[in-house]
């Protein structure tokens, strides 16, 4: 994460926002415009900064109105619109997260030949110059409306309310009995904590060492959430008229394993990072503000 991307001490509440907005804009552009890029990479990279923008919008959402959650809107539908190529890569991170499962190496050889040739097509598909352009005119859109956020009486009291907002919304997703949740319970839990970790990312400066123990905390809890995720993925890629069927048998076990030891870990770094009350948490952050800028 760039320094820019966190909140500035030595400038207003306003502006510190619009240079975390500039930043993650900035960040996207690169991603989409770089030529050296492959065309994963580039999808992938500019994923990830949609996401980030997005949790920043959903913080501001109460200050910036319809506007705000047009621009949200539309980050959600262009990162949809390149999902395809994500989704093959995926199955190849949950293979590869099988490794050490009874699968010779002609068999896994045989299984990520299928799903990269489903990555290319994807890739081929939708990383068009057309959606390039798309992309870049969507992107101009977004700076332009930075500029004009009324922002201007937001103190940082108003921010750490609005995070508190996002660390109560990730705790109450929590589900009661981890190995009973479903796969569409722990994927709106993983979109809770996305947003979250990325918001969190914003005050780092205030206490840098409490900031990346939270943030790291927040990361892993995400990446097992995200390789259950994508085990499940690859699950339904083994179901009838689906690419892997004719595996169906031999990875169902296999994924079934390694899926609960996903849940198990995660609900044991969820214990740690979710253990304060929202009050208290806020009061953190207020507490926080307060002193990184005497």
């Amino acid at each position: 994460m760039h320094d820019s991307a966190a909140f500035q001490l030595d400038v207003s509440v306003d502006e510190a926002l619009r240079i975390v907005a500039r930043s993650i804009l900035a960040d996207a552009r690169a991603a989409i415009q770089d030529p050296e890029r492959a065309a994963a990479e580039a999808v992938h990279e500019f994923r990830r900064q949609m996401k980030r923008w997005r949790a920043l919008l959903r913080l501001l959402g109460p200050f910036l109105g319809a506007g705000g959650r047009q621009l949200r809107d539309e980050a959600r539908d262009l990162a949809r619109a390149l999902g395809g190529a994500r989704d093959a890569q995926s199955a190849l991170d949950a293979l590869d997260d099988l490794e050490g499962a009874n699968l010779s190496k002609r068999t896994l050889t045989t299984l990520c030949g299928r799903i990269d040739e489903l990555r290319h097509a994807a890739e081929t598909n939708t990383l068009t110059a057309d959606m390039r352009i798309k992309v870049t005119r969507s992107l101009d859109h977004a700076l332009g409306a930075v500029e004009q956020w009324p922002l201007h009486s937001l103190t940082f009291v108003d921010v750490a309310k609005r995070l508190t907002s996002g660390y109560r919304a990730a705790r109450d997703e929590l589900p009661e009995h981890w190995t009973a949740a479903n796969g569409l319970e722990l994927h709106e839990l993983r979109k809770r904590i996305v947003t979250h970790r990325h918001q969190m990312e914003m005050v780092l400066p205030f206490w840098r060492r409490f900031g990346k123990m939270w943030i790291g905390e927040a990361q892993r809890l995400r990446d097992r959430l995200g390789k259950h995720q994508d085990l499940l993925l690859l699950m339904r890629m083994t179901e009838p008229e689906q690419p892997l069927a004719h595996w169906h048998k031999r990875l169902k076990p296999m994924i079934e394993q390694r899926a609960a030891e996903h849940v198990r870990a995660a609900s044991r770094i969820a214990q740690r990072l979710f253990v304060d009350k929202p009050k208290a948490f806020q009061r953190r952050l207020e507490v926080m503000g307060e002193t990184a800028t005497r």
